[in-house]
């Protein structure tokens, strides 16, 4: 058995206007964020998934990030969400797949108006 481990972590965000600045300021926040909580660095992820909803419109989160100076060499891929009844607005997901073995707990990041989400998580 490998001693690498794959795992993932999940953080989003908002934005309170389809604004281009704002957008590169939180997703590079949040990316920046979720690093930072779970002591990780550029290097030791595989890749990195983005969604944004459809009422944003003015910029890809995944251009947003690169903008921001970050994943130069780390494959990004954007999508937008599926569009349901009573969805978060003007909101930015993330997903880092990571691959070596856990430092420690994994944090999930939520912040902005996104910390509804998983309340559970910020206490």
């Amino acid at each position: 058995m490998s001693e690498e481990q794959i795992y993932a972590l999940r953080g989003a965000t908002t934005v309170e206007s389809d604004d281009k600045e704002k957008i590169v300021e939180r997703v590079n926040e949040l990316f920046e964020c979720m690093l930072e909580e779970n002591g990780l660095e550029e290097s030791e992820l595989s890749f990195c998934l983005l969604s944004q909803t459809s009422d944003i419109r003015s910029l890809n989160a995944a251009g947003a990030l690169r903008k921001g100076g970050h994943c130069h060499s780390v494959p990004l891929f954007c999508v937008q969400e599926a569009e349901v009844d009573n969805m978060l607005e003007k909101a930015i997901r993330i997903l880092l797949q990571v691959n070596h073995p856990r430092k420690k707990e994994a944090k999930m990041v939520y912040l902005h108006g996104a910390k509804i989400l998983r309340p559970d998580l910020n206490k």
